[in-house]
């Protein structure tokens, strides 16, 4: 989110405090380059890291580039260390929230184009994705096929059509925050999410954006992981296509 970038939204919005919530474990091999990115884009972002029980020196890292740092005390997974930054975020007032992964396959370069629909009040929820627009990314097969059929059920239940419903480099108003605050999946939250965002009334918009490869560090997802992962989130959003009463999102 740069000068250029904010420019026509600044003509007829305040400059909203943002806030990049990056949730890490064990990533500190790839956080200071993280955190420089994002403060070398814009320097008047907040740069939140949650270290998810790390047992390296993520969060010291973290810290030594510039960073502010919440440490968990035990993992809780993504989802949980992504709420405890939009917690951080709704109770310190701030207008949007960006995600952003700790392990540098987010280029921050690409802020200013996630965050235009939110600055522009044409969503609520804007979500990078890999699969629309020029397409760079290359996902090896087994991923893309499930990712397709996480993005065709998604797109089902919420009635949009949605390519990249896996990704997590995303940005939220404030009522986005408001609800992800209160009510955010925990297990591999980045699908159901977009159904409770959807629940919620939030206006949801994909953006095109590049994306890199993980450089450094090894993802937690493991094969055993990525079985339970399938499993888990196709039984809840079998279950979200059923009629659901609709989220309330309170002050």
């Amino acid at each position: 989110m740069n000068a250029v970038a904010l420019t026509a939204a600044e003509t007829r919005f305040e400059r909203p405090r943002c806030l990049a919530i990056v949730p890490a474990f064990n990533e500190a091999e790839s956080i200071a380059e993280v955190v420089t990115e994002i403060r070398d884009v814009d320097p008047e972002i907040e740069v939140l890291v949650i270290d998810d029980g790390s047992t390296d020196a993520t969060a010291a890292v973290a810290e030594s580039a510039g960073a502010r740092v919440i440490r968990l005390p035990l993992n809780l997974g993504i989802g949980g260390a992504v709420q405890a930054g939009y917690l951080y975020a709704f109770e310190r007032g701030f207008d949007v929230a960006v995600q952003i992964d700790g392990d540098g396959q987010h280029d921050a370069q690409e802020l200013g184009r996630l965050l235009d629909p939110i600055l522009a009040d044409r969503a609520d929820l804007a979500i990078g994705t890999r699969f629309a627009g020029p397409r760079t990314y290359r996902a090896p097969l087994a991923r893309r096929i499930g990712i397709g059929v996480f993005a065709t059920l998604v797109s089902l239940r919420v009635r949009q059509r949605m390519t990249d419903t896996t990704s997590g480099f995303r940005a939220v108003n404030r009522r986005g925050i408001r609800l992800f605050a209160a009510d955010y999946p925990h297990d591999y939250p980045e699908v159901e999410s977009v159904v409770t965002a959807s629940r919620g009334d939030l206006r949801i918009a994909e953006v095109p954006v590049a994306m890199r490869t993980r450089t450094a560090g090894r993802s937690s997802i493991t094969t055993a992981r990525s079985f339970y992962y399938v499993v888990k989130v196709l039984l809840a959003l079998f279950v979200g296509l059923f009629p659901q009463t609709p989220l309330t999102i309170e002050d």
